[in-house]
């Protein structure tokens, strides 16, 4: 669990960054709303700490969820989606921003989870060689991964699918570590990468192939949902007080990163979320729009598109009808947007 007392931001800075944003409930400290609530049933929380730093609301919502009432918030550390997703589906993590085309893979297969807000939209980039102009140039290219199921095949695969390419013979995967798969696509040795921050900002910075998607920007990517903020299925049951609570802490972090870029860029290195501060800023700058959406988005437009998608792919077989009534728990949601009117 980190201390939020050590660096990054002060408390005097934190008050300053919340009231600077504007939003009247988004710091919440002694709100009616709080206080006419009922206490807390839990006051520890988990949430998963990963290397895309797009999820940067997570971790600027520390403090907010200790005004919140949360007085043990944990991080864990974890990497690709087979620690990820186990994690939030056996509980050892409570919630966590997560991509949102995975999140329905699991939601189909049984997983004991529940997304209940859309986070932000899209902030991963395809980048490709000379060879890849397109993603129908992906036909017969070699792309690396870091592993299948992982989000970068599960949304290449989505995209692919879209037009009209079968990913389960037109491309071929191989798995590589992200700091490899730069390095061979640099060499020319793969024909395309799917980055999430801050890997696109390093491949730009260093001139690494170009751009052939950007799901901030680009139709149709830039009308959905990249990550969704998702809780364990069990935790929501046991504690909807304690679920209310953080998502709004989440969501008020999330007006945040959309306000402050200069502030939460600098707050991710001091605390460690990244390691390069002109990466981070660039992201966050980049990200300023996309942190935005949360309250004008619908997030259930997501799961139907990305549901269809999947279907097209081989991925699942469950209708986004089926998807949505297994998978989604909008009530706190609609009650923080009446809340945290912009």
């Amino acid at each position: 669990m980190s201390n939020p007392r050590d660096d990054g931001w002060s408390r005097r800075e934190f008050l300053g960054t919340a009231a600077a944003a504007g939003t009247g409930l988004l710091l919440g400290f002694g709100s009616e709303a709080i206080a006419a609530e009922p206490p807390l049933e839990t006051t520890r929380l988990r949430l998963v700490q990963r290397p895309s730093i797009c999820v940067a609301p997570e971790y600027v919502a520390e403090d907010f969820l200790r005004a919140e009432g949360f007085t043990d918030v944990q991080y864990l550390k974890k990497q690709g989606p087979k620690e990820i997703e186990p994690a939030l589906a056996s509980g050892e993590a409570d919630i966590s921003l997560h991509f949102a085309a995975p999140n329905i893979i699991r939601i189909e297969a049984g997983d004991p989870i529940v997304i209940l807000a859309g986070g932000h939209i899209g902030c991963f980039e395809l980048f490709g060689t000379d060879r890849v102009r397109a993603i129908r140039d992906l036909k017969g290219k070699t792309v690396a991964i870091l592993e299948l199921g992982s989000s970068q095949h599960v949304f290449l695969a989505s995209m692919a699918a879209y037009v009209g390419l079968d990913p389960r013979k037109d491309i071929n995967w191989v798995t590589q570590l992200p700091a490899d798969s730069m390095r061979l696509l640099a060499q020319g040795k793969i024909d395309a990468f799917l980055g999430f921050p801050p890997q696109p900002q390093e491949l730009r910075a260093k001139k690494i192939g170009h751009v052939v998607v950007n799901s901030m920007m680009d139709r149709p990517w830039s009308h959905y949902f990249c990550c969704m903020v998702t809780a364990n299925k069990d935790f929501v049951r046991k504690f909807p007080v304690a679920t209310k609570r953080a998502l709004r802490a989440i969501l008020k972090a999330t007006d945040v990163c959309a306000r402050e870029p200069e502030r939460v860029a600098r707050f991710l290195v001091d605390k460690g979320y990244a390691a390069n501060y002109d990466y981070a800023l660039q992201t966050m700058k980049e990200m300023e729009m996309a942190y935005g959406v949360w309250r004008e988005y619908e997030p259930e437009d997501t799961l139907r598109f990305y549901a269809l998608r999947l279907q097209e792919a081989g991925m699942i077989k469950s209708s986004p009808k089926k998807i949505i009534a297994q998978g989604t728990d909008w009530r706190f949601l609609r009650e923080l947007k009446k809340e945290m009117k912009g």
